[in-house]
């Protein structure tokens, strides 16, 4: 029985092995054609841009729904007397505060990353170019 095991537990970390190969080369054809023509990134870069503006857009939108939520939680907390909408409304409250600690905190810890690194929102992304034969 136990040698039956142990074909199994190396049968399963070979899959993994397998697995992480497949993986690394995958990602490496991919990548590879991206290095090769590094000076065509227009619509890749144009891209990025436009997904940061709609997350610009969605986080003050977030942590006002999570306010809203807060409040909501808080006036069912107040009003519905006691019982099951006393609670549910404690437990909106709770979630509402978890979700505006968790948004504040990433995105004062994203601010703090960008004042380290010296990113402001109005610098250009600047790509490396190396020795380019002619």
């Amino acid at each position: 029985m136990r040698t039956v095991n142990r074909l199994l537990q190396l049968k399963s970390i070979n899959l993994v092995l397998i697995m992480k190969k497949t993986a690394l080369t995958s990602a490496a054809l991919f990548a590879l054609p991206m290095v090769a023509f590094a000076q065509g990134l227009g619509p890749i870069h144009s891209l990025v841009i436009n997904i940061g503006r709609i997350v610009a857009a969605l986080v003050p939108i977030l942590i006002t729904l999570a306010l809203v939520v807060f409040f909501w939680g808080l006036v069912r907390y107040l009003w519905g007397g006691s019982g099951a909408k006393h609670a549910a409304g404690r437990q909106l409250m709770i979630y509402g505060l978890i979700a505006l600690f968790v948004m504040v905190s990433v995105w004062g810890l994203i601010r703090l990353a960008q004042d380290a690194l010296n990113i402001t929102a109005t610098s250009g992304t600047v790509i490396p170019t190396g020795f380019v034969p002619q």
